[in-house]
């Protein structure tokens, strides 16, 4: 830690830290609940500085980085990281580029300096929801990444704590910062194809195995381990990497339905015009290709039982067949006969979405529709402001109304994530033949598991020795955000993590 980090710390201990902030029962380590002056009521000047500062930045946080410097009554004054390498790098970069800014490894410590008016916080999942409830409680606007919670309950407790404190919190979903795409929602949802039919989205994004462990791993000697941690267990590292592969095991990641997730389910919710969650969901999946330390599952499809029309997600982290960079291009074939498709040919990532209305249908990623013949007959250009800018708008306007995707939309998209990944975490290993019994009243949804097979296949995957694991249909409450019916127990215990003390979530916040 260099000299500015250390100097940059509050009149308060530590240890007057931590007992000023205490809960009852000393269960969870909370903010003092702090007296406000109807900050909604306060429209800042045009001339006044917004204070921002960014949590977490060795990835992702850098655009966060680069968006502040660029907006026009932004002062980026603050970043943290709970790895030292990765904060004092950031801060000499900065430093070069003429941005004076302080550093710190505990966000806690941050949050004390009452100067800074908003953070954006791109840290690993399980971090995301505790950062943002505490920087509500410390009187502080947010922009928080995808996923925004690690769980459905954690969730709501951020669009609890952004209410109870008036805080302006943009869930950092930049579809809905896009104007052509918001153009082609408003298209599809003026009818203008007819009504919608079924809606898919798609991350067909390669990931090569983490590789596999026998024994505990070192920690960098630059990451304070304890606070990188945070809300999640701290357990011995059984990886070869920290950073980044926390992604593929469950107490830290989401798997790639909640890392890249979020933005395609986001619009697929947002298409639908649905203001809550599915009343059912569904999963198939594994982590086919390669035996590493990964958890989560490499190979998804998710169905989400909306009505009138569903939702279909899949992922795909293998290649389009063994030994070849390239990756599949979405090629689907619907129900009535329609041929669809959207993506470019290569080894980039291909994600989208794509409506299939009854007279047509709109691939939202590249903006262009086409008729049930595939002729295309209409395109929109792309466009808009980027997610940081609108966010510092609304901090100024102090209206959430501004807001793109404020945080309860955040929440609800995410947890389409994440109740995809319960069904999966609960369900066993299952036959095709099982499966599509499951699934045989539903010619689209079998249409994806066909697909999902051919796809395994052309990977060398044989399903006979390693078969798919098929999640239960899932009943959801959306009223109360919880489960019902036959599976209820094991699929609502899910629905929390057990916090680590004191980086817990109190259940008020």
């Amino acid at each position: 830690m260099n000299s500015r980090t250390s100097k940059k710390v509050n009149a308060l201990t530590r240890r007057q830290f931590l007992k000023n902030s205490a809960i009852a029962a000393g269960t969870a380590l909370a903010w003092p609940k702090i007296v406000h002056s109807s900050p909604f009521s306060r429209v800042r000047g045009a001339n006044d500085d917004i204070r921002v500062a960014v949590v977490g930045f060795r990835g992702h946080g850098w655009t966060h980085i680069n968006a502040y410097t660029e907006i026009s009554g932004v002062r980026l004054v603050a970043l943290c990281d709970a790895d030292r390498d990765v904060l004092d790098s950031g801060v000499r970069k900065l430093k070069n580029r003429n941005v004076k800014v302080d550093g710190y490894v505990d966000v806690r410590k941050l949050l004390e300096d009452k100067s800074i008016d908003a953070i954006s916080t791109a840290t690993p999942n399980h971090w995301h929801a505790l950062v943002t409830v505490w920087a509500c409680q410390a009187n502080k606007d947010v922009c928080v990444e995808k996923p925004v919670s690690h769980n459905i309950w954690e969730g709501r407790k951020m669009v609890e704590a952004a209410r109870k404190y008036n805080r302006v919190v943009q869930a950092d979903l930049d579809s809905r910062s896009n104007e052509g795409i918001r153009e082609a929602v408003r298209y599809i949802q003026q009818g203008k194809l007819g009504r919608i039919l079924v809606v898919r989205g798609f991350c067909y994004k390669r990931r090569k195995s983490m590789g596999k462990v026998d024994a505990p791993q070192k920690v960098p000697e630059s990451v304070d381990y304890n606070l990188w941690c945070g809300p999640a267990p701290k357990s011995p590292l059984m990886r070869k990497k920290l950073h980044y592969d926390w992604h593929w095991v469950w107490p830290t990641g989401n798997g790639e339905i909640g890392n890249n997730g979020p933005h395609q389910l986001d619009i697929c919710r947002w298409v639908l015009g649905q203001p809550g969650l599915p009343p059912r969901v569904m999963s198939i999946g594994g982590r086919f290709g390669y035996d590493d330390d990964g958890e989560t599952p490499n190979t998804q499809i998710a169905f989400y039982d909306y009505q009138p029309a569903p939702i279909i997600y899949e992922v795909r982290g293998l290649p389009r067949k063994k030994d070849n960079s390239a990756m599949d291009v979405y090629r689907g074939v619907s129900s009535t006969g329609v041929v669809m498709q959207s993506g470019r040919e290569g080894p980039g990532p291909n994600t989208g979405v794509v409506v299939q209305c009854e007279h047509g249908y709109v691939d939202i990623t590249n903006l262009v529709v086409y008729d049930n013949h595939g002729k295309e007959v209409k395109r929109f250009n792309r466009g808009g402001i980027g997610p940081q800018a609108n966010f510092i708008k609304a901090v100024r306007s102090r209206k959430i109304s501004d807001l793109r995707t404020d945080i309860l939309e955040g929440h609800l998209s995410t947890s389409l994530c994440h109740m995809g990944n319960i069904s999966y975490r609960i369900g066993k290993e299952s036959s095709n033949d099982q499966i599509r019994e499951i699934i045989q009243g539903d010619k689209d949804s079998l249409e994806a598991f066909e697909r999902f097979q051919n796809h395994l296949s052309a990977n060398g995957v044989d399903l006979k020795k390693t078969p798919p694991v098929l999640g239960p249909w899932l009943k959801m409450d959306s009223s109360k955000e919880k489960f019902f019916g036959e599976f209820k127990s094991r699929a609502n215990k899910l629905l929390k993590r057990k916090y680590r003390k004191p980086f817990v979530i109190p259940k008020r916040v």
